[in-house]
């Protein structure tokens, strides 16, 4: 057995090792492996996610507020996605779900975790803690190591801007209507004001949508109510007392 062994590494040291253009074959068929198994379900995604009440795209308030999230990198620290194991469920909430990031462009599960995972942080906290949060984060973390983001208070929301955003997402197969996007900046402000005339229309297009002021100022429309309006939607579209999991479906 041991003549055996050392005659396959003499063959590997000979025909592999010292012929680079074998070695580079070899390397380039490995990858090109490793590449189709990764890339090939993706060509079946939407029989993979199993369709979930409740999930819907973002409103364009929430959806600027995740844009600003992914500016500022807060993904670099923050993971959005609960694996199924026990620890992770026990102190996250149930785990994540392949349907709650059909929306996302691009997704944001992470791939690490300096801070805690953020995936069902809608509704955890109030909207006064998020400020002082962002404000100082200390102050209500004694611990932690994230920088303040207090100029989101005082940084007017860029509204030119969604209804360009919402139709790429529109083109990339979000089900953004014409409507929706031609009513992009008054929705955002009627999210802003439960007495807005639009309120009952603005529901139907986004069931589920929180609708108040976030940051306190009802002067100006702020890049922080934007991220609150995000972080307050966070795993919260989905009814998980009366979810009932596709056997069939994957999951993850």
């Amino acid at each position: 057995m041991a003549k055996k062994t050392n005659s396959i590494w003499a063959w590997h040291k000979r025909v592999m090792e010292q012929n680079s253009l074998v070695l580079t074959v070899g390397i380039i068929g490995v990858v090109s492996i490793g590449g189709i198994v990764e890339i090939a379900p993706l060509f079946y995604l939407d029989e993979t996610i199993e369709e979930v009440e409740g999930v819907r795209p973002y409103t364009p308030l929430e959806l600027m507020g995740r844009d600003i999230y992914i500016r500022e990198g807060c993904y670099a620290c923050h993971s959005q996605m609960i694996r199924p194991l026990r620890d992770e469920v026990e102190r996250y909430g149930h785990f994540s779900l392949a349907a709650e990031s059909m929306y996302d462009r691009p997704f944001q599960w992470g791939s690490k975790r300096t801070g805690p995972d953020l995936a069902r942080v809608g509704g955890k906290y109030s909207d006064e803690w998020h400020r002082d949060h962002m404000r100082d984060p200390r102050s209500v973390v004694p611990g932690s190591i994230m920088p303040a983001y207090a100029f989101m208070e005082t940084t007017a929301l860029e509204l030119d801007v969604i209804a360009g955003r919402m139709r790429a997402l529109q083109r990339l197969g979000v089900p953004y209507t014409d409507e929706m996007i031609d009513l992009a900046v008054d929705d955002v402000r009627t999210q802003l004001d439960p007495f807005a005339a639009d309120y009952d229309a603005f529901l139907e297009r986004y069931p589920g949508a929180v609708v108040r002021n976030f940051d306190g100022n009802e002067a100006m429309i702020s890049e922080l109510d934007a991220m609150i309006a995000y972080l307050q939607v966070l795993g919260t579209l989905v009814d998980f007392s009366t979810y009932e999991a596709d056997a069939d479906a994957n999951l993850r």
